[in-house]
């Protein structure tokens, strides 16, 4: 398989064979040509040259319902349900014809029929929007199998699920597998769920086919390298024991409303000490979003207070500025640049009213800003053309390098980090884990937000799971339990 965009070679000569019965991984860096690859399978992207072949015939797919009609199916990271519906009501419509009168009665006897020979089961009478998210991705799975799709396409299909939840559907789409009933291409990137339920494994690099293999046969380390070639990778300092630290941020009875005025977080109680990172873990969805807009000052809470070292705080520029309070947002091109301007000047934006770059406080001279953006670019290895490049013609990776250069470049007190390496290649993941624990060992309280447990059990000196816009559970990284913390994220 082939695919070119204009003077982009998006996938170079990409053979792949998944064996019928088995769950076959597809791994690889941010932009390696994953996505790319099954949309030309599903007929989303017509190849520039290259075939399907199905059960060994070359099949000919212009679009998704071609797929489908070949039995290939496929379940997208999000959720493509409605939610308003039943799960009955989201199978039924599904279907390619449905009847213009449904016979619900029928039907629903039809469904319970199908679900008695699944694995697993949903309640079919609940609305989509009572059902937990494993719910949902189950429903997701059953939607293909009952549209008779027995070569399924999974992306990324555990992002938006408890560690439970992600072994119990990875676990019976396996059992699926082994009994024949069913194939598998996922992708993922997740190593722990490759060499616990996967058979083998092919890893794209760049657009081209950099290595494949047995799961079991072939280390997570040799999988490492054949995903980042010789990409050098920062090693992380070791943590550094800090012994008793005083209370640096303190999170008093927090509680903030969504954009509808309903309730987004309800009291958070929180104290990070210096040389803490504190890791709150939780699904997407449950808070974790508006916890961090309202510590760095983009939400308004509706009761509680800030304090760092005792003090009260009001996250505003002036007050962040004096408590030495800096952040990296989730998807900071969005949430933390102005994607127009140049690399410069967003890396300026926490000196820009200061000397030497402004005089009077409004004389802003461009010399300095360029400096100094150089010497950020150099050091925390930014790849730019200039320091005059619009910021958002840069890569995701290097976006969040600049916006950590702009954010660490001074002395920190206290850091606030939400999914920072979300998306990322693998050299860019290690970068700023390493640009993390290097500000914890020198005294900085870290509150880190992350929806990868991985991260979280990496990093964190303790854990908070956040569920329902509440902190639910509290643990010494040291003494945490994965299922302990699987269930407090599912609210139980």
């Amino acid at each position: 398989m082939t695919k070119v965009f204009g003077p982009l070679v998006a996938l170079d000569d990409v053979s792949i064979r998944v064996r019928p019965g088995t769950l076959h991984a597809l791994l690889g860096e941010n932009g390696a040509g994953k996505s790319t690859l099954v949309k030309c399978v599903m007929g989303f992207y017509q190849p520039t040259r290259g075939e399907v072949l199905v059960d060994g015939r070359e099949v000919e797919i212009h679009n998704p319902r071609d797929a489908h009609g070949h039995g290939i199916g496929m379940v997208y990271q999000h959720f493509t349900l409605v939610p308003s519906l039943t799960a009955a009501e989201n199978l039924v419509i599904s279907r390619a014809h449905p009847p213009a009168v449904i016979d619900w009665r029928a039907e629903k006897r039809e469904l319970e029929g199908f679900l008695e020979r699944m694995p697993f089961r949903v309640p079919l009478d609940v609305p989509v929007s009572g059902l937990s998210a494993g719910e949902k991705q189950k429903l997701e799975i059953l939607k293909q199998l009952y549209l008779d799709q027995r070569f399924l396409i999974l992306d990324e299909p555990t992002s938006v699920l408890t560690p439970g939840e992600a072994d119990e559907v990875l676990g019976l789409l396996r059992g699926m597998t082994q009994a024949g009933d069913l194939t598998i291409l996922m992708i993922t990137h997740k190593f722990r769920e490759v060499a616990a339920f996967a058979d083998e494994f092919t890893v794209l690099r760049r657009g081209r086919m950099a290595g494949s293999g047995t799961v079991g046969q072939v280390s997570v380390d040799e999988m490492s390298r054949m995903m980042i070639g010789e990409t050098k990778i920062r090693e992380r300092a070791p943590r550094r024991p800090m012994g008793e630290q005083p209370v640096r941020l303190e999170i008093a009875g927090i509680f903030a409303e969504d954009d509808q005025g309903l309730p987004a977080i309800e009291a958070i109680n929180l104290k990070i000490h210096a040389g803490e990172i504190l890791g709150i873990a939780g699904v997407s969805g449950n808070g974790q979003s508006a916890l961090v807009e309202v510590l760095s000052g983009q939400r308004e809470p509706t009761e509680g207070r800030l304090f760092i070292d005792g003090r009260p705080f009001v996250p505003n520029r002036e007050q962040m500025d004096s408590y030495k309070v800096f952040g990296l947002q989730e998807e900071p091109l969005r949430n933390a640049a102005a994607p127009r301007m140049t690399v410069a000047e967003n890396i300026s934006f926490r000196v820009f009213d200061k000397p030497p770059v402004a005089s009077l406080r409004w004389w802003l001279s461009p010399a300095p800003m360029r400096a100094r953006a150089r010497e950020l670019i150099g050091a925390y290895r930014v790849k730019t053309p200039s320091t005059e490049e619009p910021i958002q013609n840069l890569s995701g990776g290097n976006v969040q390098r600049a916006i950590l250069a702009r954010e660490l470049s001074g002395e920190v007190e206290v850091l606030i980090v939400a999914n920072p390496c979300f998306g990322l290649d693998f050299a860019s993941v290690a970068e700023i884990r390493a640009q993390i624990m290097e500000q914890r060992n020198r005294g900085a309280a870290v509150l880190l937000v992350s929806e990868d447990l991985d991260e979280i059990l990496e990093l964190a000196d303790r854990i908070a799971v956040m569920s329902g816009g509440r902190i639910g559970y509290v643990v010494a990284a040291a003494e945490a339990d994965r299922t302990a913390i699987g269930r407090a994220m599912a609210g139980h």
